[in-house]
């Protein structure tokens, strides 16, 4: 199957992101969220963005006014009809998304392709909620998704070959490098770097170091481009929270028990970049 129009469920950071990616490459985007304030902030985010690629001569006005254009912002499921692939992006909640898919299952051609940008969900239980799981697939960008290069597409339990193999080409047709992995908690990159940075916030808790030097540390010493907790900051405190959470339940191994301090932040409020306050404040 050629992927010429994908359909975004989410205009928030990933799923505009993700519109920005497609947008770019020449693959047509139809954007949905819940309200024309949350499609208008993410159509912005993808301007404003196209406009710092201009700055930095990676793109002209031309390509941005030519990308701008294939992007379709909606409140409205059913103007997803017409595309070939529909990438959820809504929050890391797992009834959220159980709840969209649902919605977006019944209205969909059999023959449409479904994903999920859930970084650890499992992508089998996901799709056993809709009629299509030989059509269901992961599709995991990470963030920043215009810059990051990595997505990783998950196969669960039915995925069809055929499936995986429209998804991997359009990943590549974006100019990224995907890698293919089994359902599993937290797949590959997750399931190793959440743990880390929840260790960080138990090194931060036990005062053994200051966040700045933690992050030092692990930046020049591991030649980590952002440290743990700054990095934690970026992702949401929230997020890396709820991960850990499902990691504990689906393993049932105390090493993934996420920290007190972790759990008191994100109680308090502060989740990070997006709230303006986290491990450091914005």
């Amino acid at each position: 199957m050629s992927i010429q129009t994908v359909g975004i469920i989410g205009a928030g950071t990933m799923g505009n992101g993700i519109a920005q990616a497609c947008a770019v490459s020449g693959v047509k985007v139809v954007m949905v969220d819940i309200s024309q304030a949350a499609v208008d902030k993410g159509l912005a985010t993808v301007s404003g963005s196209l406009d710092r690629l201009i700055k930095k001569d990676k793109l002209t006005a031309e390509q941005k006014k030519a990308a701008l254009a294939l992007i379709q912002g909606s409140t409205n499921y059913d103007d997803l009809k017409g595309a070939q692939l529909v990438i959820e992006a809504a929050t890391e909640n797992y009834e959220l998304k159980l709840k969209i898919l649902k919605q977006v299952d019944a209205i969909l051609q059999p023959e449409v392709i479904v994903a999920s940008n859930t970084s650890s969900i499992s992508i089998t239980q996901l799709a056993a909620a809709t009629s299509r799981a030989d059509r269901f697939i992961g599709m995991h960008f990470f963030n920043p998704v215009p810059m990051m290069a990595l997505v990783e597409i998950i196969r669960g339990y039915l995925t069809s070959d055929a499936t995986h193999d429209a998804v991997k080409a359009l990943a590549e047709k974006l100019g990224k490098s995907p890698i293919t992995v089994k359902n599993a908690p937290g797949f590959v990159v997750n399931r190793i770097l959440v743990p880390m940075i929840n260790e960080a916030f138990f090194v931060l808790s036990e005062g053994i170091a200051t966040p700045e030097d933690i992050d030092a540390g692990m930046k020049l010493g591991c030649n980590q481009p952002i440290g743990p907790l700054a990095l934690a900051d970026m992702i949401g405190l929230d997020v890396c929270l709820a991960v850990m959470e499902v990691y504990l339940k689906e393993f049932g191994d105390s090493k993934y028990r996420p920290c007190p301090l972790l759990r008191e932040m994100v109680a308090a409020g502060q989740l990070g970049r997006k709230t303006g306050r986290g491990v450091y404040t914005y």
